[in-house]
């Protein structure tokens, strides 16, 4: 086997690690999730997507997206939701990191990094109405009813009269200061850990 092929085993298995490794900290981070004040008790907040922003950035979008599909895989063997939550998690997360992957793969920088974070979490907001709409929400109306739900949110503005204006007004914004804060760590931290992240720590 010659140098340039062992050295690409290598760094396919340091990236399949890193996959791994990042997927179990997403996974984790899931379970620290907290309430906002502006937002119904049941809409929790959390900061999972920033492993996948990171496994984007440093080994690609298809690694990224491979990230948000293993931590939800890990999630729905406890799942309380029947893959419901997960399957939204997946999709939204998807949406957010796929398009800041590409976009920094095809233009190296920070400033690259920024605008497809930035693109990513917008991106990612947007889709959020649609999955909340079709997806979530039909499955808690299970367990809550419509009216109980538009209450919660008209307890915060009692002028919202439905839930896709609660979706736009609360959720929306809501999901995008989520990836907003996944965006701000990832540019903190990304430099310092990029060559661990990519492997590279061990040539230098």
């Amino acid at each position: 086997m010659n140098t340039a092929s062992t050295a690409q085993k290598r760094a396919d298995i340091w990236k399949l690690t890193m996959t791994a490794m990042l997927s179990a900290i997403a996974f984790v981070l899931m379970f620290f999730e907290f309430t906002v004040p502006v937002m119904p008790p049941f809409i929790k907040m959390d900061l999972s997507e920033l492993p996948a922003l990171l496994g984007a950035f440093a080994m690609g979008p298809v690694s990224g997206v491979m990230i948000c599909l293993i931590k939800n895989l890990l999630h729905l063997l406890m799942s309380t939701t029947g893959g419901v939550g997960e399957l939204s998690n997946f999709l939204l997360g998807a949406c957010f990191v796929f398009p800041a992957g590409m976009i920094y793969q095809k233009w190296k920088g920070k400033k690259s990094a920024i605008l497809g974070a930035l693109a990513g979490a917008l991106l990612m907001a947007g889709v959020s109405i649609i999955s909340n709409y079709y997806i979530v929400y039909p499955f808690y109306y299970n367990f809550m009813t419509k009216e109980a739900i538009l209450q919660a949110y008209q307890a915060i503005v009692p002028g919202v009269k439905g839930i896709l204006e609660c979706l736009v007004i609360f959720n929306t914004p809501f999901t995008l200061v989520k990836g907003l804060l996944s965006v701000a760590i990832t540019i903190l931290i990304y430099k310092p850990l990029s060559p661990f992240l990519k492997g590279t720590y061990r040539n230098r």
